[in-house]
């Protein structure tokens, strides 16, 4: 079987071009709505609403999908959800056209993309374990963490150019046409590999009972699942705030540029993660890069300074695809091959829990702390970022302590 998959790292570059050009288009329209809704609104909780809505659908059906991973051919999901999740950035652009849409035209749009691209995750995870052996994952991982930052790295400053000569409309544009390639690569990857044919002998509740069982067993695993739901919460809480932050001393182009710079830390990552792979002590490298990551954050905003901003996200993303990159192998390999899908669905569902509340609090945070202290919506986000920061060190400080967690490396 091993032999088998070693000719397949070519075919999952070219999935993975694919969705680096997805997540691409995915970004510039993301940091295209949130500018737009910031700068009609002024509130950054109309903003954190809009990720909200964009991210919940996903969370929600993580598990569904997960089971239909395992049940259908994981490349022609992959297709069907980066499809199907065209018709909501359709949806957008044609209320754009016909005038100045309402808040809750933009927020449907999202939501009709967001529920097609809930098909798309555990698909996309199951299909890497297909395709490659153990000892590829690690190098995969970092080119698969590059392609996730990739909505950091090159669509802020791209969306920010556009910006300064056309409208959102032109972003929804070219995210749409984004669509076309990533449907063509997954269809060439299922047309190059021999999908088994899945006999279903049990009922779709039994098949998630199934993956419950098969991340529920390894304690340590369930017991990194639940830290993780923690740790998505502060980094919710980052992910939101980050932007109106910038924006409250700054214009969406600046903005554009912070972010493809502070981006290049998980570039920079990626790429040698890509070439070299962590080996050994995945667990104490992943308390370090999360340990850095919450003081970087901290640092990135106690100051309106944009070379010091710059550096400190830098590094912040520079140690996060390192943490990533651990996560990723610990669950990865703590799996059979089998129950990948239905797994990863249930997996994503609690690790990113925290991403919920986040999403739904953070900009309300920001906007009561700003009222109290008179410094508007930045100064609010500024606050619960170094305070988001400085639990996220915390936590992530004692990982390694957990003997339970430890063993998920033997």
């Amino acid at each position: 079987m091993a032999e088998k998959k070693e000719g397949n790292y070519k075919l999952f570059l070219l999935l993975w071009f694919g969705e680096l050009v997805s997540c691409i288009g995915g970004g510039l329209t993301s940091f295209g709505l949130g500018i737009y809704i910031f700068q009609k609104t002024g509130s950054a909780a109309d903003m954190a609403f809009m990720t909200f809505l964009a991210f919940l659908p996903v969370l929600v059906l993580k598990v569904p999908a997960g089971v239909l991973a395992d049940r259908f051919d994981r490349r022609l999901l992959m297709m069907i959800g980066d499809g199907c999740s065209g018709l909501g950035v359709l949806f957008i652009l044609i209320c754009m056209l016909k005038g100045e849409p309402a808040l809750w035209q933009i927020y449907l749009g999202v939501i009709i993309s967001s529920v097609f691209s809930a098909l798309l995750e555990p698909a996309y995870i199951a299909t890497i374990t297909d395709l490659l052996t153990k000892e590829q994952f690690s190098k995969a991982n970092g080119l698969v963490s590059m392609a996730g930052s990739s909505r950091y790295l090159f669509s802020p400053i791209i969306a920010g150019f556009l910006l300064t000569f056309s409208d959102i409309k032109l972003i929804l544009i070219i995210d749409i046409c984004t669509f076309f390639l990533t449907i063509i690569t997954a269809a060439v990857v299922k047309g190059n590999i021999h999908a088994n044919k899945k006999e279903v002998n049990e009922s779709f509740i039994e098949s998630m009972k199934e993956g419950w069982r098969a991340v529920s067993t390894k304690k340590g695993l369930m017991l990194l699942i639940i830290i993780t739901s923690l740790i998505t919460l502060f980094m919710g809480m980052f992910q939101i705030l980050a932007e109106p932050f910038i924006l409250s001393f700054s214009d969406s182009k600046t903005l554009g540029i912070v972010e493809t710079l502070v981006a290049t830390g998980m570039l920079f990552s990626g790429v040698i993660l890509g070439v070299r792979g962590i080996k050994k002590n995945y667990v104490r490298y992943l308390s370090l890069g999360l340990v850095v990551s919450g003081i970087t954050m901290t640092g990135f905003a106690l100051t309106e300074n944009l070379f010091i901003i710059c550096a400190f996200g830098f590094l912040f993303f520079a140690a996060l695809s390192v943490a990533n990159n651990c996560l990723d192998y610990l669950a990865r390999t703590n799996i059979p091959d089998e129950l990948q899908g239905r797994a990863w669905g249930l997996i994503g569902f609690i690790s990113q829990l925290g991403y919920i509340v986040a999403y739904g609090t953070s900009g309300l945070m920001a906007d009561s702390v700003g009222r109290l202290t008179g410094g508007g919506a930045g100064k609010g986000a500024s606050i619960i970022i170094i305070i988001s920061g400085i639990c996220l060190a915390f936590i992530a400080s004692g990982i390694t302590r957990v003997d339970k967690i430890k063993e998920l490396e033997s």
